[in-house]
């Protein structure tokens, strides 16, 4: 090089260093020190650190995955001044699609014609269930009230599960790959289709080959001895084609359709032969599996990507692996007859064993109330007697309560004496006794319920283990566990001490073919803090004192990581721990934790009060409410259930006005602070009582999501598109104009990294696009136009540029990528 001159190295490195030094607030940086242990720095500095970088033209882009494999601005430098390759199997940039916004006027007809339908559909179901219900209650004994339970609980749920069959054939005949406009006449019958498809009972058999069935009656092409244990309903069946003997594990979406800035974009899933679908994986449409081929867990195929025969792919966008996945193979004997003798027994179950129970045990229940209040001396079911709503009031928390209590019981003790059967690490059938067994357990010992009772809170550990689990008590921090855990059996989970867990954590302790399955213990090690989302496979390779970031790939293969942090799908290593994040330490031992966790423990039982009581009110309500429909039947016939449909929608205003009475009515303001901080308590109570998920997915795809979602304090702009998307703390969001959120999307504003919290705002700008699956962490910020693809991780503070199409996991500029390949 001729003297004089500055090599790109040399002026690149000069000018990271100085955006650097800006950044921190510094006179210089040294090029060699390492931006975590030297410097000091924490991921969400480095982040503005990057987006700074990218506005400027006369450096390259830089991405958190560069800043954690170069922590140097020299080896930074360096690698930015090297020409970049473009991996073979990158997903093909998408050209972009200019829809103009629906009209106002569009709007509102669909969410008219959406409530219309929706009511009408409730309105018919009240109906049948009215009728049943005097039917069955009106028999003279148990033994007949069990005999019209079965006669009437048979053919109403059968006719429950033909429903959307027939619907779909009518409404849409065949589905084909296609756009469709959101919010026109269309979409209402694209949306009226997927609420019936989604609302079928007959996700009840989820893993049996009546769902298979069920699937191949809506349109998909399913060949024989497929296992399909996700219960998230391909809507566009049509467009799905399964080979023989393929697996799909649950937690996965390949829903064949998508919504992208404006418009329901149909389109074909392909899975060849004896293909392997892992957890908590997305597969977005235009792509395909072909024969024996693999998809890792916590993993995505992206529009465009096929994975040639024979192949195993993993990550985010999938990339190729020398992983292996599936380590059970096919079992023999696992032939037509049996599988047939399994649905069979599952179906008969069902029909004359758990609908049987619970519909006569409703209907003795509620005829129970007013007989015992008019022997108490209230009119039979008088509404304007004060006495009787006392008299239900007490039945009510006899019933509730006593429910409450009966189900703790039952799930602390029958799943035990079930697992006694089940030999770990042996193989046994998928369609037999012990997986019928295996099933039960794991349905009687995942119920939401209790977990949101007990997380947050010391007492989830008690309860892990009253389970069957062996969750370490050594080192108690209060928060081990968040709301949601999850696991096929909780016998072959082991969690040592002082481990902490951010929400949302999937045990995979148990493997899958399409013919057998075995479950393995899952070991999770001390000291290991595991964020968001995050999917454990009892095969992993992970040591004591690790952390892993939300929505990170846990390694199955390669060495044991101990002492690091891994990040991203597939995982990379980080540092384990940063200077910001021990601020608290002092307060994680001795005497000062030991004071501070029983203050928490107090505070989080009167949590665990107000949530039982919040719901009790509730239950006390839809009682009343029943019993008063129940009464007028007779003076106003069917149309009393008008009314009561119209009044059972007041269910989300009821729990919209406990959320924002929990907050004083109040919005959030963004937070940093010790899990031991008062204000930390508080926020796992604003997680806990409200907790209304289930009822908010009703109102997906409609104008009435955006309605609550204001009434929750989230600043939302026109006509929203929300397919399912989960905002943990609305008051710190802002969406712009014509967004769209797909399903199984986050825009969480907190984060929990071991004993320290933070929260901020996030801003979504108009016109921007979520893809299924896609997970936007506090403090980002997305511009106008800008999209995220399915099952894509944006780290807290990124900032993304208008109309930039990001993706991957960590999120990154697609397209800077392909230019700085090219």
């Amino acid at each position: 090089m001729p003297a004089g001159r500055i090599s790109p190295t040399a002026s690149i490195k000069q000018k990271l260093g100085d955006v650097l030094a800006e950044i921190m607030h510094a006179d210089r940086v040294s090029a060699d020190s390492n931006f975590f242990d030297d410097l000091g720095a924490d991921s969400l500095l480095m982040a503005q650190f990057c987006a700074r970088i990218r506005k400027r033209p006369d450096l390259p882009a830089v991405s958190m995955k560069d800043v954690y494999r170069h922590p140097t601005i020299r080896s930074l430098a360096t690698a930015l001044a090297e020409p970049a390759s473009a991996p073979a199997e990158s997903p093909v940039a998408a050209s972009p699609e200019v829809t103009a916004p629906a009209s106002r006027v569009e709007y509102i007809v669909c969410g008219t014609l959406q409530f219309l339908i929706y009511l009408g559909y409730s309105f018919l179901v009240a109906i049948v269930l009215e009728q049943g219900y005097d039917w069955v209650s009106a028999a003279p004994g148990v033994a007949d009230i069990y005999l019209r339970s079965v006669l009437f609980g048979a053919p109403t749920f059968l006719g429950l599960c033909i429903l959307p069959i027939v619907a779909k054939w009518v409404l849409v005949g065949r589905w084909k790959p296609r756009q469709i406009r959101i919010w026109s006449l269309t979409y209402v019958r694209f949306w009226t289709v997927r609420m019936l498809v989604r609302a079928s009972p007959m996700i009840l058999f989820v893993g049996s080959p009546l769902y298979v069935l069920y699937l191949r009656a809506l349109g998909a092409h399913i060949g024989r001895g497929v296992a399909i244990l996700s219960r998230d309903v391909p809507v566009c069946a049509d467009l799905l084609t399964v080979g023989d003997g393929t697996v799909i594990r649950k937690d996965s979406y390949f829903t064949c359709y998508r919504a992208h800035a404006g418009l329901i974009e149909t389109g074909p899933v392909t899975l060849g032969t004896n293909a392997y679908v892992g957890e908590s994986t997305v597969i977005d449409i235009g792509t395909a599996m072909g024969d024996g081929t693999q998809l890792g867990h916590s993993s995505s195929l992206h529009s465009g990507q096929s994975v040639p025969d024979g192949e195993r792919w993993h990550g985010s966008p999938a990339r190729r692996t020398t992983a292996n996945y599936q380590t059970i193979e096919q079992q023999a004997g696992t032939g037509a007859l049996r599988k047939a003798v399994s649905a069979i027994l599952q179906l008969l179950g069902l029909l004359l064993v758990v609908l049987p129970v619970l519909i006569g045990g409703a209907a003795l229940l509620l005829l129970a109330i007013p007989r015992v209040a008019t022997l108490l001396g209230a009119g039979a079911l008088d509404l304007v007697d004060w006495k009787f709503y006392v008299y239900a009031l007490a039945a009510s928390f006899v019933i509730f309560f006593g429910l409450v209590l009966v189900g703790f019981l039952v799930v602390t003790t029958v799943p035990r004496l079930l697992g006694l059967a089940i030999t770990p690490d042996k193989v046994y059938s998928l369609y037999g006794f012990h997986a019928a067994l295996h099933r039960a357990i794991t349905l009687m010992t995942n119920l939401r319920f209790f977990t949101y009772l007990f997380g947050d809170s010391s007492y989830i550990v008690n309860y892990l283990n009253w389970l069957g689990g062996k969750v370490s008590r050594a080192e108690q921090t209060g928060s081990n566990f968040g709301l949601e855990v999850k696991h096929e059996t909780p016998f072959m989970t082991t969690v040592g001490a002082g481990t902490m867990v951010a929400d949302g954590l999937s045990i995979i302790n148990a493997d899958y073919s399409n013919t057998s399955f075995r479950v393995s213990r899952a070991r999770i090690g001390a000291h290991v803090f595991l964020g968001n989302n995050v999917a454990f496979p009892a095969r992993n390779r992970l040591g004591d004192n690790t952390l892993v970031a939300s929505k990170a790939m846990v390694p199955i293969d390669g060495p044991v990581r101990e002492n690091v942090g891994l990040l991203g799908s597939p995982s990379f290593e980080i540092p384990r721990t940063v200077h910001r994040d021990s601020k608290f330490d002092h307060l994680r031992s001795g005497d000062e934790l030991r004071r501070r966790l029983s203050v928490k423990n107090r505070h989080n039982l009167r949590s665990m009060g107000m949530y039982l009581l919040v719901r009790w009110v509730y239950f006390f309500g839809a009682v009343v409410l029943f019993l008063a429909a129940d009464e007028l039947y007779d003076r106003w016939g069917a149309w009393v259930n008008v009314p009561a449909d119209v009044l059972l929608l007041s269910s989300v205003l009821y729990f919209v006005l406990i959320e924002r009475a929990i907050t004083g009515f109040r919005t959030l303001q963004p937070r940093y602070c010790s899990i031991y901080d008062p204000y930390f308590w508080w926020h796992e109570r604003f997680w806990k009582v409200p907790a209304m998920g289930y009822l908010l997915r009703v109102f997906d795809g409609t104008p009435f999501k955006s309605m609550i979602w204001r009434l929750l304090g989230a600043r939302v702009g026109k006509r929203l598109f929300d397919d399912g998307c989960a905002l943990p703390e609305r008051s710190l969001v802002t969406i712009g104009d014509d967004v769209t959120l797909n399903v199984h999307s986050k825009i969480q504003c907190h984060s929990q990294e071991d004993g320290a919290f933070k929260s901020d705002r996030i801003v979504i700008g108009s016109g921007c696009t979520l893809g299924v699956g896609a997970f936007v962490m506090y403090g980002a910020t997305l511009g106008d136009g800008a999209e995220l693809e399915p099952d894509s991780y944006l780290m807290k503070g990124e900032d993304v540029p208008p109309h930039a199409r990001w993706g991957g996991n960590p999120a990154t500029d697609f397209r800077a990528e392909n230019e700085r390949a090219a």
